[in-house]
């Protein structure tokens, strides 16, 4: 793979979607061939899994049955969209990967996190991010910014409970990926977000 794969992770309401945008300026002004996608979603058959995934209704959806709509979602998303990219050498922005489903579904849902990585593997077939921006924000902040944003989807509706143990988990990703992910201080300024993920991607680009 000749490009740069970019993912950035984080609890609901961290401010992913500023910080994505701002990174593909900067990156786009830098020379990079930019595309921005997210998950769940990123190509048409994709996007219609995430309707069913998230869609508030659904409240009877089994665990297992989450994990393999987000891994089907993405297995359609690495194949139509990322390792293309990739192997023409563009760099790929993602607004979640693999790390969201191993802290929601295998923390928050109980699955275990091997059993995530296991569905995911058939799904990515080794492609992974070369760097992840981790955003850590505590819950409370992230679901009341949320809220003040309108309607929430299925799992922002979950209990304080949920979210909590889902932002544990992501705590815990540092240890399990140390050399891919970056921990981001969400609570600070959008400048100040900003300038370290830029420094870290040059770091990264130039070791």
């Amino acid at each position: 793979m000749k490009g740069l794969f970019i993912t950035i992770e984080g609890p609901d309401g961290s401010g992913k979607s500023t910080q994505i945008k701002k990174l593909a300026d900067y990156l786009e002004q830098a020379g990079h061939a930019v595309v921005l996608t997210r998950e769940p979603g990123g190509t048409k058959i994709s996007e219609k899994i995430r309707e069913i995934i998230l869609d508030k209704d659904n409240i009877e959806m089994d665990p297992v049955t989450e994990a393999l709509l987000y891994a089907a979602s993405r297995a359609q998303h690495v194949a139509e969209v990322i390792r293309p990219a990739l192997k023409e050498g563009k760099t790929v922005i993602c607004d979640r990967f693999v790390d969201s489903s191993i802290v929601y579904q295998g923390i928050g849902r109980e699955l275990g996190i091997e059993t995530v990585e296991n569905i995911n593997c058939i799904a990515v077939k080794n492609t992974l991010p070369h760097i992840t921006f981790l955003f850590q924000l505590c819950p409370e902040i992230g679901l009341g910014r949320k809220t003040q944003q309108g309607e929430k989807d299925r799992l922002e509706q979950e209990a304080l409970d949920f979210h909590q143990k889902v932002f544990e988990g992501y705590k815990g990703l540092k240890e399990l990926y140390p050399d891919r992910i970056v921990v981001v201080d969400a609570s600070r300024s959008i400048e100040e977000v900003h300038r370290d993920m830029v420094m870290a991607i040059e770091k990264r680009i130039k070791g």
